[in-house]
């Protein structure tokens, strides 16, 4: 069956809730992400069920630095508005969409770099259009929540699948 990805944020009381469930916790950057393992919707356990991304900002889009040299790059597309959280697990998703087109070799030197990757809004239409028609991995949203269905939403740019590795 087709998932959905959900992302929330939780912080003292909720995140040690959060952390008794079965999943898997990351550490990087000063941050931790937990991820769980797929549920039905109607089936989320009620102290994930309660939390939101609320009060979380990104960062302004115009001025972001320049990604570091061979990183992949996940590029948002710049027509379309999406909250925080709908961006993040738009992103979540692009990673998850390169790591399965990725071989094994390319595999273990991202999960070295301790999967490090940029975050970026394309700069421009006709930049996005080009990222979309080269066959990298593109992230095409379902439509449930506040992006249109097939709505293009991020392209997954990974060092190895564009041979500039």
């Amino acid at each position: 069956a087709r998932i959905r990805k959900v992302v929330r944020r939780a912080r003292g009381a909720e995140w040690r809730r959060a952390e008794a469930l079965d999943g898997l916790t990351l550490d990087g950057g000063g941050a931790q992400v937990r991820v769980f393992p797929p549920v039905p919707l109607d089936g989320w356990p009620k102290d994930l069920a309660r939390l939101q991304v609320s009060g979380t900002e990104l960062a302004d889009p115009s001025v972001p630095s320049a990604p570091g040299p061979g990183l992949p790059v996940l590029w948002l597309n710049p027509e379309l508005g999406m909250t925080a959280g709908k961006a993040m697990a738009q992103v979540a998703h692009a990673a998850q969409l390169a790591w399965w087109r990725l071989d094994g070799d390319a595999r273990e030197r991202w999960r070295a770099s301790g999967f490090a990757l940029a975050v970026r809004t394309a700069p421009g239409a006709q930049a996005w259009q080009r990222l979309v028609a080269s066959g990298l991995p593109v992230v095409r949203d379902a439509g449930f929540t506040e992006i249109a269905p097939g709505s293009c939403t991020v392209v997954a740019e990974h060092p190895a699948l564009t041979g500039w590795e």
